[in-house]
């Protein structure tokens, strides 16, 4: 096994720079993932760690060595491409040993590597079957294998599964999983889809425009994000976002202004408030309930989508004409269509508040998201 530790990295090409201050320590075996938009550079930093990037300046550690300076085939990594980049004219035994061969490793050793490998991926039966005779889960997983065998330090995946259907992605998921628990090497893994992201990540880092925009495991990101970035990225469907005006505070109370003339309270530090202009609050699809009578915080809205999606549905109820519809979660068998007049609830302990910059304000009870209260309804 082998740790990766990345200090102040950076990467130009030019004037442009790609990556910009890299902070970065995986541990021993851990498996994170890296996410984030086309063009945030997570493939460049992969292939930075890989040696197949240079870099412009800053330090890259693996096992404790500095490899700046090395070479791809003297870092102990092996990388997993998003093509499958096997050779047509060979069978499966020949793809998953070429490395070997090439190293001019003993022809016994070759033999042992292939077939250990050849067991842990399912691939026995298959090791005399030319590519083409492969479905694409298996030709997956020969390039996996072709990595196995060189027995690397660090597992390196760019967008290993994004040439896959649906069904097979699941399928290879799950295969993935299984390989990190059974080698127990540390792997770092390029992904846009957040799903594989939050089932396969020991942590994940979400990177933008070149920089790091926070650390953390799935939990961490999903229900603390720091900022409105991580907030609105982290999250199938993504989290709503309502602009509002933050109001002179009475009494101790921190109140701002929706788009729709409601008011509502957030318990956070009045001062906080009056630094910024204009604030935002999050909510997300889940969270948001049909109200109740009884319950607070409720909007009015008439619903202007409904997406059933079988095991569960969606509505994007609009509140206001100036803002973007809200989008909540509701039961599959909800009679709800377009055009139905909907009161909906924001549950307090389910908002965010972000200040102008987009960073997170901390709520007055630590650990927990702001609460607000809707006044005026």
């Amino acid at each position: 096994m082998a740790n990766v530790v990345l200090k102040d990295v950076r990467k130009a090409h030019g004037q442009t720079e790609i990556l910009k201050g890299i902070d970065l320590e995986v541990d021993d075996g851990e498996f994170i993932v890296f996410v984030g938009p086309s063009g945030c550079g997570k493939s460049t930093l992969l292939r930075v760690i890989a040696g197949l990037e240079s870099i412009t300046s800053g330090s890259l550690s693996i096992d404790n060595q500095v490899v700046n300076d090395l070479p791809p085939s003297k870092r102990g990594v092996s990388m997993v491409f998003q093509s499958y980049a096997l050779y047509p004219h060979m069978t499966v035994r020949e793809n998953i040993s070429f490395g070997l061969r090439l190293a001019k490793a003993g022809k016994a050793d070759i033999a042992q590597a292939v077939e250990q490998a050849a067991e842990i991926l399912q691939l026995s039966a298959l090791l005399d079957r030319k590519p083409k005779e492969l479905s694409g889960g298996q030709r997956q997983r020969v390039a996996i294998g072709r990595a196995i065998v060189r027995k690397p330090g660090v597992f390196l995946f760019d967008e290993p599964l994004s040439n896959l259907d649906a069904a097979l992605r699941v399928h290879m998921r799950v295969e993935i999983a299984k390989l990190h628990q059974d080698l127990g090497k540390t792997m770092i893994y390029v992904t846009h889809d957040q799903v594989e992201a939050m089932t396969l990540a020991d942590r994940i880092v979400v990177l933008n425009a070149g920089r790091i925009e926070q650390v953390g495991t799935p939990l961490e990101l999903y229900s603390s994000p720091k900022n409105i970035f991580v907030a609105g990225f982290i999250g199938s469907p993504k989290m709503n976002f309502i602009d509002v005006k933050p109001i002179r505070s009475e009494n101790g109370d921190s109140q701002v202004r929706l788009p729709c003339s409601n008011a509502i309270q957030v318990p956070v530090a009045p001062g906080l408030l009056e630094l910024n202009r204009k604030l935002t609050v999050g909510i997300r699809p889940e969270h948001i309930t049909v109200a109740q009578n009884g319950t607070d915080n409720k909007l009015s809205g008439t619903v202007k989508v409904v997406e059933r999606l079988g095991d569960v549905s969606y509505l994007h109820v609009e509140t206001n004409r100036y803002t973007d519809p809200l989008m909540m979660r509701v039961s599959p068998d909800s009679n709800y269509k377009v055009g139905d007049d909907i009161k909906i609830s924001l549950p307090r302990a389910h908002c965010y508040v972000f200040a102008e910059d987009g960073q997170r304000i901390p709520p007055l009870s630590s650990g927990s998201p702001a609460r607000l209260q809707v006044i005026g309804q």
